[in-house]
């Protein structure tokens, strides 16, 4: 471990957590051969289906991603009002329930990245090809609909499938740099005459959403993630992967269909697999952190109260700005999927401050949202759910503890790839901010480079999340991700 291709190793390594966590990181015979069978569907052979394939579509995703999910065009109207298509890939269009495919997926319920590969939920003839929504090509999509009105509110909503073409592919980092002012056109906005024009639109839109999902108490975070650097197969940095405006545009048409599509499921009688984070049972521990801060928070649990916190923080001290999102994240706890009747009590989303949310945007990578379109597809027919509640709610555990077991899965192979790159300091001294602390054991994360998480083996004592340290590096183990520090005695 301490020479070569460290990908080669990593790769080992998260092979083996995921057999070890009920994970499949090779797609059995069966699934491939049916793959390789499959065929592009092709335009007109479903009048029922939209020709939408004229319309300014582009993507916008990390430079290299292959499996895109999503594609958005808008359409300036009457009064200040803004079309907004979003075309999600119709992925159930080849994977059809109960194939060998969709056993896969659902074994797995997600795509899982890691350090040193992707290990997708889909095969790559489907995922990154016959179901991406790629650069050039006509794709059957399901495309909700919405009019987003002056003060970000949807005046309407429709879902529909579609035929769709993605004419120009764009990704997160130069577009942002555009729309800041701090870069160029992207050459291949440049290509496509319209697309600018079209971004400018869009961004205009997700502002409007944006600012009204903070005006209700959704939390705007800055949680910064680190990923390895390879140079010939060798880990030489960590580096942060920060939001940026390209970024949040996307997640706040996201954040729209998908709320869209949970009320569209219950308005047409339909249960669906709501998203769910609940209210955050370490409140009292956020209001006494607040507090610490100078600031103060109600001790009933209140998402708007939390956010106007927040907003002060990032104006007040916006180096320190990402630790303090950090905190919050880990207080709050993780989300997960819920079964919600047709006319129930929806079961809300305490970080974005709605009542109706699911998963429909991305069904290359999450099981989930394949669940949620073939649920849209019965309401689009004026039939009974595909699946029952029993099994709905089966699905929903499975999909929660499967996603748990992904995320272990790639927090494991950073921490490997972190071992790798800093088991040379050890005996050396850090800065470090409190991210975990239970009876399982306490978690610090370095603050100055690199950026690494550990556990804390002695000196934890008394400390809880959002605690600052100093802590001294005392191990390494690349094999099982484990970094080990201690606290010093003056920390």
């Amino acid at each position: 471990m301490n020479s070569g291709r460290h990908s080669h190793s990593l790769e080992a390594i998260a092979r083996r957590a995921m057999e070890q966590r009920g994970l499949e990181p090779d797609f059995p015979p069966a699934a491939i051969a049916e793959a390789e069978r499959l065929q592009p569907e092709k335009p007109g052979r479903d009048s029922s289906i939209r020709d939408l394939r004229e319309l300014l579509w582009s993507s916008i995703d990390n430079d290299d991603s292959r499996d895109l999910d999503q594609l958005e065009v808008a359409e300036a109207q009457d009064g200040d009002a803004i079309r907004l298509r979003v075309a999600i890939a119709d992925v159930d269009a080849l994977v059809r329930l109960g194939s060998a495919v969709d056993d896969h997926a659902r074994t797995n319920t997600t795509s899982i990245y890691t350090a040193a590969r992707v290990f997708p939920m889909l095969p790559e003839r489907l995922s990154t090809d016959l179901t991406s929504l790629n650069d050039g090509e006509d794709r059957l999509a399901i495309v909700i609909e919405m009019t987003v009105s002056a003060d970000g509110s949807l005046a309407n909503s429709d879902i529909y499938r579609a035929w769709v073409h993605n004419r120009c592919k764009l990704a997160y980092d130069a577009v942002a740099a555009w729309l800041e002012g701090d870069g160029p056109m992207p050459p291949r906005m440049a290509d496509v005459p319209g697309i600018d024009e079209q971004v400018r639109l869009q961004d205009q839109a997700a502002s409007r959403l944006r600012a009204l999902r903070y005006e209700q108490g959704a939390l705007d975070l800055d949680t910064p993630e680190t990923r390895p650097v390879f140079v010939d197969g060798v880990v030489t940095d960590l580096r942060e992967d920060r939001q940026n405006r390209a970024k949040e545009l996307i997640e706040d048409f996201m954040v729209a269909a998908n709320g869209v599509t949970a009320r569209y499921l219950d308005g047409h009688g339909l249960p669906s697999l709501r998203r769910v984070v609940h209210t955050p049972k370490r409140w009292p521990r956020i209001v006494q952190l607040a507090a610490e801060l100078g600031g103060h928070l109600p001790e009933e649990a209140d998402a708007r109260a939390l956010n106007l916190f927040l907003e002060g923080r990032r104006r007040e001290d916006p180096d320190g700005f990402p630790e303090l999102s950090l905190s919050v994240i880990k207080l709050m706890g993780p989300g997960e999927y819920a079964v919600d009747p047709p006319g129930g009590e929806p079961p809300g989303h305490f970080g974005l401050a709605v009542r109706d949310y699911t998963h429909a945007t991305a069904p290359n990578r999450r099981y989930p949202d394949l669940i949620t379109h073939r649920l849209l597809k019965a309401a689009f027919a004026g039939k009974p759910a595909p699946y029952a509640m029993d099994e709905l709610a089966e699905l929903a555990r499975h999909c929660t503890l499967q996603e748990d077991a992904a995320n272990k899965v790639e927090r494991q192979v950073r921490k490997s790839a972190a071992a790798l790159l800093i088991q040379s300091r050890v005996g050396d001294t850090f800065d470090a901010i409190v991210t975990g602390a239970s009876e399982k054991g306490t978690w610090v994360r370095t603050f100055r480079h690199p950026v690494v998480e550990g556990r804390l083996e002695r000196g934890f004592e008394g400390l809880d999340v959002a605690d600052r340290v100093r802590v001294r590096l005392v191990s390494t183990d690349v094999e099982r991700g484990f970094i080990d520090f201690v606290r010093e005695r003056n920390g």
